[in-house]
Parts: structure tokens; sequence; C-alpha cells
């Protein structure tokens, strides 16, 4: 590695892992080092990049050490997996960050990892958000080495991220909002399967202008009230993605019940940090920032610091050392 490679990973590194850093600033070393990481094919500054993100598992903020294991999931590379499979299995671990970790390892997509989630999945004595997400992971890996998989279509996605489930595969017609929302919404099915339905809403709702985009976000924002606090949260994520201004409702609605899952109202937080140039999101936002929960409070921080971006006009959502400019796009 050149040495001014090395030392951009290094000063990223020791940004991300300092506990005397604000938590806006990390946030924005993180995603420079997953830039890094996602690099493909890799580089030679892949695997510091990893090891860096990886480092960051000794912080004390479970709202950051959630995020390093999503930003692992999203590297499509093996050497993410031994940290994400010792964070899933650490019971001592915040529950947040163990369900993102098997989360990830679905995204990987590895075999060599069915054993740890499938174990995990079926231990009466484990949380159930932990159980719901490694069986989702399981599914996940399951249909990633598929011939299933092979001999579906999909629909061409805005988005890059590796989603926890596919969208569900083209058929002969256009997709169907009620009938995608039936899917979503059905607690009958396995939670892979409504996964499924609920990025293929979420990909009818982008871009914003598209003719079924409220449809889809209005049948996505019913998913909030759904018996599983794992799958409001990755609805919130959803909406975080699409930043549409119809979502501003439902997500403020869920952000404001302190009733609410941290692990879900955190997700809402983040999401309307992502609409930040919306007006009056920002108040909303500074009205939750002496939250009673830690990781509520910590997301509104980052989310105010995304909000600020998304009105700056900036093109990267992160921190480049020395004035590099280097690309590194927003998470």
């Amino acid at each position: 590695m050149s040495p001014s490679a090395n030392e951009t990973v290094l000063t990223l590194r020791k940004v991300l892992t300092s506990e005397s850093e604000p938590l806006a600033r990390r946030f924005r070393a993180l995603f420079s080092l997953k830039h890094l990481a996602c690099l493909q094919p890799p580089t030679e500054q892949s695997l510091p990049a990893i090891e860096a993100i990886a480092a960051g598992f000794a912080s004390r903020s479970a709202l950051l050490k959630h995020e390093l294991a999503y930003c692992l999931g999203q590297t499509r590379n093996h050497d993410s997996v031994s940290y994400l499979q010792q964070v899933v299995k650490d019971v001592e671990e915040d529950a947040m960050c163990r369900h993102e970790a098997a989360e990830a390892l679905g995204a990987l997509g590895y075999d060599d990892s069915l054993d740890i989630l499938k174990k995990l999945r079926d231990d009466e004595n484990e949380l159930e958000i932990v159980r719901e997400t490694c069986d989702i992971a399981v599914d996940r890996i399951m249909w990633e080495n598929s011939e299933e998989r092979k001999a579906e279509k999909l629909k061409p996605s805005d988005f890059t991220s590796i989603d926890p489930a596919p969208p569900m595969p083209l058929q002969a017609s256009e997709p169907s909002i009620p009938d995608l929302e039936k899917t979503l919404l059905d607690t009958k099915l396995p939670l892979f399967q409504r996964y499924r339905a609920m990025f293929g809403l979420r990909d009818l709702a982008s871009p914003p202008d598209l003719p079924t985009a409220v449809d889809a976000v209005n049948a996505l924002a019913k998913g909030l009230k759904d018996p599983s606090a794992l799958f409001r949260h990755e609805v919130a994520f959803v909406f975080g993605q699409l930043c549409h201004p119809a979502s501003i409702p439902c997500l403020t609605e869920c952000l404001g019940d302190l009733k609410e899952q941290g692990m879900v109202r955190h997700e809402a937080a983040e999401a309307l940090g992502s609409l930040g140039d919306e007006e009056g999101v920002e108040e909303t936002l500074k009205s939750f920032l002496n939250d009673p929960e830690q990781v509520v409070r910590d997301s509104v921080i980052v989310a105010l610091d995304m909000a600020e971006f998304e009105k700056s006009g900036q093109v990267e959502y992160a921190l480049v050392p020395d004035g590099n400019a280097t690309a590194v796009p927003a998470a």
C-alpha cells in the first residue's frame, strides 16, 4: 500500500475508534472507510479498511457498532465474516448490534455462516430480534446459493445496497402494489418473503416522482404497525433509503412514540435525517436531542448532521482526510 493510502486508512481509523471524537465525525469516518472496504475489485486498502471498521466494535456506542456491522455486510468480502460472527455470538453485546451482525452475514451470503445462524435461530432462549434476524439471514444465504436465484428475473434497483432480502421476482405483469402490500402485512408468511415484498415496494417508490411512489410509500407505512420490532425497524430503514416526503408523517409519529422500541425509533430518526432539507424536519429532530434513550439521542445527533449535509449541497457524507478528493458516496 502506498504511504498516502496507508495514512488515509490510519487517519480514518483513529477518528472512528476515538471516544473523544464527536459521534457525527466518527460516522463520517466510517462511511469513508466503508467506501474503501467496498471497492470492487478489492484494492490494497480493502483489508486495512475492513480491519479499521472492525476495530470500532470496542466502542461504547451501540448505534455506532450496529452501523459498523451494517457496513461490513456491504463489503462483498469474506474478510468481514469472522468479525461479524464474533459479534453475533457475543451474548454480552447489545441486541441491536447482534441483529445487525446477523443481517450482515446474510448480506455477505457465505454458506460458512449457516451453522452459527441456524443455531441462534433455533435457540429458544435467544432474544427474539436475534432469532428473527438469523431466520431471514439463513433464508437469504440459501437463496443466494440456490438454483432458484439463477432463474429469477429481478427488477433493476436504484439502490446499490445489499438488502436482507431481494425484491420479489418480476412476473409477466407489473407488480401490483395491493398484492405486495398483502404479502408485506401477512404475519403468517416467512419474514424473508415479507421482506421481499418490502423491497419490491421500495423499488416502486423510487425515484420519488414515479407514478407508483406515493401509493408504495403508503403501503410500506402500514408495516410500521407490525407486531415485529425487527420488521418495523426495517420499514423505517427503507424510508431512509427512499427519502420520500410522503414518509415524513409516519416517521415523525414513530420517533415520537416513547413506547416504541429504541431500535425502531433510532431508524426513524436517521430516516428523517435523510429528509433534512424538507420543511420542519430539522425542528422535529432537535426536539428529541434529550430523549430518554441513548440510542435515540445518538441517532438524532447523526441525523441532524445528515440534515446539515443535505442542505449544504455537499457531494459526500464522509470524512476525507487532508483534502483528498476521492469521491466517497453517502451511505
